[in-house]
């Protein structure tokens, strides 16, 4: 036999046994799921209006920064917001903070909330998230008076566009495809429970994150509450930001890369 033909005879027995193995591992990885990488989205954070801040300590901090109640509530908007930043980057997220320059975003922001909405409606679970429904209010008669029948499930504000041509067009500005709605931020003092808790409240202090957050194709991926309890001596803003948002800011990003989770077609 001719020793170039021997050599690509040679050539062929030793390969085929990698060529078929990587077959067989292409075919097995065929029915894993993938996720979506996040770097190949690009996330708007939008920040929650002014009047939907609920701030229970803002007395407390004043007296210790001498902060005024509108310096308080700009520094936990801006504060958020900057965390949630953080977290998405350090998640190889490309994104826009439209609080990282009020005057360059202003223009959109005011047109953001133009078409915003709000309801309230139950806190989803997380473990097996659907988005909200409508709730249908459910009336019955009883003893000849008509009563509404009372629902103690938490609830959350959740946001909703109501002009179809908005996402389209922050879409074709930046190219996002993931947008974060921040829509109430709660800073509860502490004793606070809810009504179908027992006791005299928790010690702690807590926040509350009411977000939605909504893909290009106006696909709601996640919402709900995210909370953070601290200690009720601390007065500093910047440190409640720096310790306690950026744990709040973690838990919707961790959300949302599960929400991006999908199976391979």
């Amino acid at each position: 036999m001719n020793m170039k033909y021997l050599i690509l005879f040679l050539s062929l027995i030793f390969l085929s046994p990698a060529i078929i193995g990587q077959n067989a591992t292409l075919k097995a990885n065929d029915n894993k799921p993938e996720r979506e990488t996040s770097a190949s989205h690009k996330v708007m954070i939008i920040p929650f209006e002014s009047r939907l801040y609920m701030g229970e300590i803002d007395q407390k901090i004043n007296a210790e920064t001498k902060l005024t109640a509108k310096e308080i509530k700009y520094k936990f908007r801006d504060g958020l917001n900057e965390q949630l930043y953080k977290a998405f980057k350090a998640n190889k997220f490309n994104v826009v903070d439209l609080m990282e320059d009020t005057a360059k975003y202003k223009k959109d922001l005011d047109g953001i909330y133009q078409y915003l909405t709000y309801e309230f409606q139950k806190v989803p679970d997380q473990e097996n998230y659907q988005p909200p429904k409508k709730e249908v209010e459910k009336k019955k008669i009883e003893k000849g008076q008509l009563n509404v029948e009372s629902n103690s499930d938490a609830r959350f504000m959740n946001a909703k566009v109501t002009n179809a041509k908005v996402v389209p067009i922050l879409y074709g500005k930046y190219k996002t495809d993931l947008y974060v709605f921040v829509n109430q931020l709660d800073i509860k003092a502490s004793g606070n429970k809810s009504p179908t808790e027992l006791g005299d409240g928790n010690s702690n202090r807590k926040i509350v994150v009411h977000y939605t957050v909504y893909t290009l194709d106006a696909k709601e991926i996640n919402s709900g509450i995210a909370e953070e309890e601290f200690a009720a001596d601390l007065n500093n803003p910047k440190k409640i930001i720096d310790k306690h948002f950026s744990k709040i800011a973690a838990t919707i990003v961790q959300r949302v890369n599960k929400g991006l989770a999908v199976p391979k077609k």
